[in-house]
């Protein structure tokens, strides 16, 4: 499975594909994928590239990419209610888990197993009060990543609550 870096506005980020097919997004990519990705031969292919590069100018723009979501069925069922919330909205745990029939903690759980951070949007996930986590992050870099995607989508944070 190909990989490789991209410099994005929240810094560099790993993208992983097969075929046509995006697999994964690292936030923060460890020593062996840069070097993985320092050996690659194909750069990240513009059919992903593209649309990142879209999102990061416009938020409103949708992706439309194929994904391969590796995961249980439930995690799969979240990921998919994330599809559906558009750029600029927020739901909370509870609201997800109760769409689900599910808990709050078990949302976020599969939030945290999210493979494609971003084009899966688990960042418009928050608490019922503050922001909750960001790919198992409370208080560091991914949580200010989250932050910033959601600023970028024009959500008021108004003390990091739901916006």
């Amino acid at each position: 499975m190909p990989s490789n870096l991209l410099d994005t506005p929240i810094g560099t980020i790993l993208i992983h594909w097969r075929d046509r097919t995006l697999t994964g997004i690292d936030l923060e990519p460890n020593e062996r994928g840069r070097m993985e990705a320092a050996s690659a031969s194909s750069p990240v292919p513009e059919f992903i590239a593209g649309p990142l590069r879209d999102y990061f100018a416009s938020p409103e723009v949708p992706f439309d990419l194929s994904l391969e979501l590796s995961g249980t069925d439930y995690q799969r069922r979240v990921w998919s209610l994330l599809r559906g919330i558009p750029a600029g909205q927020t739901r909370t745990y509870g609201e997800l888990a109760l769409a689900l029939g599910s808990a709050a903690r078990a949302v976020g759980q599969a939030c945290r197993a999210n493979p494609c951070l971003i084009v899966v949007p688990c960042h418009r996930v928050v608490a019922r009060q503050g922001l909750g986590g960001f790919a198992g992050d409370t208080s560091g870099r991914r949580l200010g990543v989250k932050r910033w995607l959601l600023r970028h989508e024009g959500i008021d944070l108004q003390g990091d609550g739901k916006g």
